[in-house]
This record gives structure tokens, C-alpha cells and sequence, in this order.
């Protein structure tokens, strides 16, 4: 059976201590709830903080002993690891930074260094309980170094993780100091989930530019990896909210708060104390609303829940401060001797309170300035399974309302005069519209509920483990490398076909600064020297290039994609060539560099190349897209390809391929042993025109047609080093 080890700050399960002795709490969240209820064919283990300072061994064996049982273990931390790791750099610089509150991040090393040290603890526990066939699935913003501890020591396990907060803008993360330490740590996954597309495409772009990595389709290659990363938004418990037993929905705040909605209207807001809620900006609209329309004095109140969060911090305690002070502003200019436009509880409910708030507010106002999702308004909607009435007014910068945008209405809550037209609105909206819009709403939330957001993640995990188990491309070590050296070793007559850039040397912004280094020179002059071997360069490059840096070896070369030939020391041309196309061409793409700084041409005998390794990835695909464009109705009816390499666009004769010239040197002899490397796409045109027991390798882990795949550059010079060894 497939386990599932579950990975974040804290467990399902707190430890509170009451005179003397330990008790044990559910813990609050949907996140418990949605991964309790994943099916029974997953065997969970959940690791974690207990949330409790445990100083006692004794004290702390027990519990360990109590969490087993229930298929938990916790991990320890300290009053100062708690202080520094979850207090410190979680919460006073990753939470604010990747809120886009720069101006509250703190960038401390000694929290960066409790953040690393904590991190590394949670890994000691986890390589604890760890096997091989396990699927992990970190969590949070707390843990984005772990995943990268877990595949250091676990090469092959499958691990996911999920961000449940927003992932900012590469301008706003690349302030970090450790930004590369935490993308490094995050892509030690295999699938990587964030509750919108807009967090996805923030990562991604974060991810090429700061460590390289590009991506296709969300798709990353990571040596021999894939990892996906896509958009998996979290629902709640939806019928928890939707069939609430009116027993239990019953208690003193439940009758008053029924009592108030009999006169009047309200409009709810809740919100855990927090910069990132705007609860002052709201506090400002509603007191923009009354004051612009007095007409509905006496007639609606703001209830104001506000979960009390981070007291000992400074930026909350002054958040609290300026709340109370705008909350009184706005009641005593408004407020008459039997009415206060807002009623605020700086306080917890219990869910009996909370869901009958839910089912009388007509409307609620969610108006977060940057939130990861936001599932009160989520509840909200649930709650009102039954009366189909109310409006919900939602944050543009709230993840759910990518969502909900059919049905709520959307404000920007930066601007008062938006979240005072949406209160009109609202509270002018006539029932039959609400109805419509809370069905639209309720729909959408009963199928994507929390139990679908785990299951789904879960599901592509192990789709993406089980891919890459029976991928096709094998990689080339070991058994397999073992079994091509034999079969080399009892060839008489082997043919090398070897791709240059990419393959032999690694890329540079110019293609120029690649000259092969003395192990190449070392390992083409080896491989030559055998008298059973013909080593046939095959490569883009310009013949003049290829001379000037090999042309001294002894082997044979197809320059510019098999443009020219050198067989037996002479260089000739391949008689399907024209170049009466190229001015044409030429001034297209001189128009390209003149837009586009940092790129550049070069021009070769018979084709022609655009090179933007030293541009912005999305500004050299636009500029790509642009040209192609543009070429089609230039060289129409003429026999030309356009090729398109690794950060290059060629264009060249449409007749010559790498292909066609592996075929020519194939098609010369019997051979005992053929074999084909190369590192792109005009390097398949190798692999489909070698033998059927030809040996086909992949460099890169890009789809491929090829047999065998290596991870790299020093990959490659391993293999053709055991060959020479063979």
C-alpha cells in the first residue's frame, strides 16, 4: 500500500498544558481536514510541531508514544527556535515579503540561520520514518528548504509541495538575500502547487532567473527530473457549512445576532488581525459609505470580527491600535443613541457564533490587500446553502476570486470609492439576482471542495511518479553503460557521431567563448587515435569555426547542420545549397538586433542565426514569434527551415539536416557500432536517420526520441572517458 507523508509546521494534532498535564487538541484549519479525508488507500504520516515547548526526554518519549498511535510524529522546537525560525523569519520576513509588504520584511541572518537549523530538524525526524516507495508532501512557507534536505539524501522519492500563501513578483522576491537558497530548496519537489496561476507564473519566472531553470508548460527539467509545477486551489469543507444543525448552531451570540438582523442590515467582516486583511481601509470605506449616504443610517451595521493574531509584534500591535482608534472615529461621527454604524469584536468565535453570522449577513465584505486565498468567503457562500441570499464583495487581490469573480462582486481594496459602490450595490441587488449568483458560486464549490483540492494534488504526484518510473529514456549508467561498452568493445568498425554546443562544451552568451577546453581536446584525440573509430563532429557551427578549433584531429565534420562536409581532410559543399535568400533575411533580422539589445547575428556560409542568450526569456520568445511572423511571407515558396536551437533561431536550406548527413556517413560501410549524442532539437534528426540497434543519447532531459539520456556536459565526458577505457 502507498504511504503519504505528510510534512508542515504544525500538526493536526496541539498539545496544550493545563495544571501539570497535556492535553491534546484538534487543531484549527482546513488544511487537516482536506488531508484527513484523502481515501483510505493512502497509509498517512503526518510530521510536525506539536505546538507545546517539550523539555522533559521522559515528557517528550511519551508523547512521541501518544502521536504514534494516531500515525503522527512531532518534532520538538525550543523557545528560541520558535522565537527565531517561526516568530522571526517566517512570520517577520517571508510572510510580509511575499505579501509585498517590503517595508515590514526584516532581513536578520541570525533568523535566516534559525529558519535553516529548524528546517534541517524537521528533516532529521522526517529521514526517521522514511522509505523509498513513500510520496512526501511538504507544506508551507514555513518548510521551503526541505524538500531540497529530503532529496539530497532520498534521490528517487517522489515529493510535492504546496505554498499556501502568494508567491510575489520576481521585482518584489529578488530583494531576498536567500532567494536562491529558497527556490533551490523548493525545487528539491517533483510537483510544486500554488492556489492561482498568478503565484505559478511569478515562481516560474523566479525560477529562470535566478537559477536558470526554464520551463515548458510549467514543466521543469531538473537533471533527471521533471517537475510540474501547476495550479491546485484549495476548497473548504463545504457541507460542514452548507448543513450546520440548527441544535448546535444555537447559543447566547446566535440569538442577539438574529435579533439585530431582524432590524437591520448587515454586512460582515472577518478577518485574522493582520496588515495584509485591510481591516483600516475597510474601516475607512464603510465610514466613506455612511457619510455619502445617509439614508442608510440606522439601517445597516458593519459586524467587524477581528481574530486576535501576533499580539508581542510590533506592526500588529500598532495595526491594532489604529483599528480601535478608526472604529471609534467612525461611530461617534455616525453612530446615534440607538445605533453604531460598526460592531467589532476583537475576539475568537466559536463555530456556532461564526456560522450563524455566515447565514444572516446580506452581505460580506472580504477585502484583503493581498491574500493567498481566503476561505471565509468561501464559508460565507457555503453557509447559505439554504436561503440562496447575499452578496459577497471580494478582493481583486484575494485568490479565491479568481473563482468566485462570476459571482461576487470585485473591488480593489485600495479604493474607497469602489468598496463604497459595491455596498450600494449589494445592498440594492434584488433577491432574484443573488439567488442566481449564489448557485453559480455553490456550484463551483461543492465540486472543487478541500477533499478535491487534496485528492487532486495526490493524484498528479503519483501520475508524475509513476511517468517517470516507465519513462521510455533510460538514463545511461550503470547496467546499461556496461551493456553499450561491450557491444563497442566488440565492434571492428564504430562510427561517433557528436554534437558540439551543449554536448561537448557547455553554452555561453557567446558562442565564441567556447572554444574546446584541453579534456575535450584530450578525449576527441583519444577516440580518434583508435584505428576502429571514424568520429564524425556534427554540429550548427560554421566550418570556419570547426576548423579553427578541431581541424587539427583527426576526424570528419558536418558543419552549419550539414551544410558542408570534411571528409578525408577536405571540406565540400552539399550540392542542394543556395544563398540567394540571405540579404532578405539578413535585413529582417538586423531589424530584430536593433530592437532587441544583447542579441546578435551570425552569419555563416549558408545560413543564418539569431542568437538571444543574453536577453529576457519572454522577450526573446516574443521577438521569435515576431520573426517568424515576418518570414513567412518573405520566403514564401522557397525551400528554407527555420531551426530553433537553445536560445537560437537558424535559417538555413530546408533540404540539409544533421539527419541527411548522418545518413551519408551511415549509408558509406557496414558498421558494428553506431552511436549518436547531441543535446537539441536538430540533434533528433541524428537519432531517427541512425541504424535500428544504432545508440541514440539524449544530453538534457527534454522529450526526446533517443535511447539513452545523460544529465549534462560532465555526463558526457564520464561516458566517452569509459570508452576509452573499454
Amino acid at each position: 500500500m502507498s504511504r503519504l507523508v505528510i510534512i508542515s509546521n504544525r500538526l493536526p494534532i496541539t498539545i496544550n498544558r493545563s495544571e501539570g498535564e497535556l492535553h491534546y487538541h484538534p487543531s484549527a484549519g482546513g488544511l487537516a481536514t482536506g488531508l484527513n479525508s484523502l481515501d483510505d488507500d493512502y497509509n498517512k504520516l503526518w510530521i510536525g510541531w506539536p505546538g507545546q515547548d517539550i523539555h522533559d526526554e521522559w515528557e517528550k518519549e511519551s508523547i512521541r508514544n501518544d502521536l504514534a498511535s494516531r500515525k503522527l510524529a512531532p518534532v520538538f522546537l525550543t523557545e528560541r527556535e520558535i522565537d527565531l525560525y517561526y516568530e522571526g523569519f517566517s512570520n517577520k520576513t517571508i510572510w510580509p515579503h511575499f505579501h509585498y509588504f517590503t517595508e515590514y520584511t526584516a532581513y536578520n541572518d541570525d533568523m535566516w540561520a534559525a529558519y535553516q537549523e529548524v528546517n534541517y530538524k524537521f528533516f532529521q525526524e522526517t529521514e526517521k520514518h522514511l522509505r523509498e516507495d513513500d510520496m512526501v508532501w511538504v507544506h508551507d512557507y514555513q518548510l521551503m528548504l526541505l524538500p531540497k534536505l529530503i532529496r539530497e539524501r532520498f534521490p528517487n522519492i517522489s515529493i510535492g509541495f504546496f505554498l499556501h500563501i502568494p508567491f510575489p513578483s520576481y521585482e518584489v522576491f529578488r530583494i531576498l538575500p536567500w532567494r536562491k537558497e529558497i527556490l533551490d530548496g523548493i525545487l528539491g519537489s517533483d510537483q510544486i502547487g500554488f492556489h492561482t496561476f498568478g503565484y505559478m507564473r511569478h515562481f516560474l519566472s523566479a525560477a529562470y532567473r535566478i537559477t536558470g531553470y526554464e520551463h515548458k508548460f510549467g514543466r521543469l527539467h531538473i537533471e533527471e527530473r521533471e517537475v510540474n509545477v501547476d495550479v491546485f486551489p484549495m476548497g473548504i469543507n463545504y457541507e460542514k457549512y452548507a448543513n450546520i444543525d440548527d441544535n448546535a448552531a444555537t447559543d447566547q451570540s446566535s440569538g442577539e445576532i438574529r435579533k439585530l438582523h431582524a432590524s437591520r442590515k448587515i454586512v460582515l467582516s472577518v478577518d485574522r488581525l493582520d496588515y495584509t486583511k485591510g481591516i483600516p481601509h475597510r474601516v475607512r470605506a464603510f465610514g466613506r459609505f455612511i457619510r455619502n449616504n445617509p439614508e442608510y443610517i440606522g439601517k445597516v451595521n458593519l459586524i467587524m470580527i477581528v481574530v486576535p493574531s501576533r499580539a508581542n509584534v510590533d506592526q500588529y500591535q500598532s495595526l491594532k491600535a489604529e483599528v480601535d482608534v478608526l472604529v471609534s472615529q467612525v461611530n461617534s461621527e455616525y453612530g446615534t443613541f440607538d445605533w453604531m454604524p460598526i460592531h467589532y469584536y476583537y475576539r475568537s468565535l466559536n463555530f456556532a457564533a461564526l456560522t450563524t453570522l455566515y447565514r444572516e449577513a446580506d452581505i460580506a465584505l472580504i477585502t484583503p490587500l493581498r491574500d493567498g486565498m481566503n476561505l471565509v468567503a468561501k464559508e460565507y457562500i457555503a453557509a447559505k446553502e439554504d436561503s440562496k441570499r447575499g452578496v459577497l464583495i471580494l478582493s481583486e487581490m484575494a485568490g479565491a476570486v479568481y473563482e468566485l469573480n462570476d459571482g461576487a462582486i470585485s473591488v480593489n481594496p485600495q479604493s474607497p470609492q469602489e468598496i463604497e459602490s459595491a455596498l450600494l450595490e449589494a445592498l440594492e441587488m434584488s433577491g432574484e439576482e443573488q439567488r442566481l449568483r449564489m448557485e453559480i458560486m455553490q456550484m463551483k464549490l461543492k465540486q472543487y471542495d478541500v477533499k478535491h483540492w487534496a485528492a487532486t494534488f495526490i493524484k498528479e504526484q503519483k501520475k508524475l511518479k509513476d511517468k517517470n518510473k516507465m519513462a521510455n529514456t533510460t538514463h545511461l549508467a550503470h547496467s546499461e553503460l556496461d551493456a553499450v561498452l561491450d557491444k563497442y568493445r566488440a565492434a571492428d568498425k564504430r562510427l561517433l557521431f557528436i554534437d558540439y554546443d551543449g554536448t561537448l562544451m557547455g553554452f555561453h552568451e557567446d558562442p565564441q567563448a567556447v572554444s574546446p577546453d584541453d579534456e575535450v581536446l584530450k578525449l576527441l584525440k583519444g577516440l580518434a587515435a583508435d584505428p576502429k573509430n571514424n568520429v564524425v563532429i556534427n554540429s550548427g557551427r560554421d566550418r570556419d569555426t570547426l576548423e579553427k578549433w578541431l581541424g587539427h584531429l583527426n576526424v570528419e565534420m558536418a558543419a552549419e547542420h550539414g551544410v558542408w562536409m570534411k571528409e578525408k581532410g577536405e571540406w565540400h559543399l552539399n550540392p542542394n545549397v543556395v544563398d540567394g535568400w540571405m540579404p532578405k533575411v539578413r535585413e529582417l533580422l538586423d531589424n530584430l538586433v536593433a530592437r532587441t539589445p544583447g542579441s546578435f547575428i551570425e552569419t555563416k556560409d549558408y545560413s543564418l542565426a539569431w542568437h538571444y542568450r543574453g536577453i529576457d526569456r519572454d522577450l526573446g520568445q516574443k521577438r521569435v514569434r515576431e520573426f517568424r511572423d515576418m518570414l513567412s511571407y518573405l520566403i514564401q515558396n522557397q525551400d528554407l527551415q527555420v531551426l530553433e536551437g537553445n536560445k537560437v533561431v537558424e535559417i538555413k536550406n530546408a533540404g540539409v539536416n544533421k539527419g541527411k548527413a548522418t545518413s551519408h556517413w551511415v549509408g558509406k560501410q557496414g558498421w558494428g557500432f553506431v552511436l549518436g549524442i547531441g543535446d537539441d532539437a536538430t540533434d533528433e534528426d541524428i537519432f531517427s536517420a541512425l541504424p535500428q540497434d544504432g545508440i541514440s543519447i539524449k544530453v538534457g532531459a527534454d522529450r526526446t526520441g533517443a535511447r539513452y539520456k545523460l544529465s549534462g556536459v560532465s555526463e558526457v565526458r564520464k561516458m566517452f572517458t569509459s570508452l576509452l577505457k573499454a
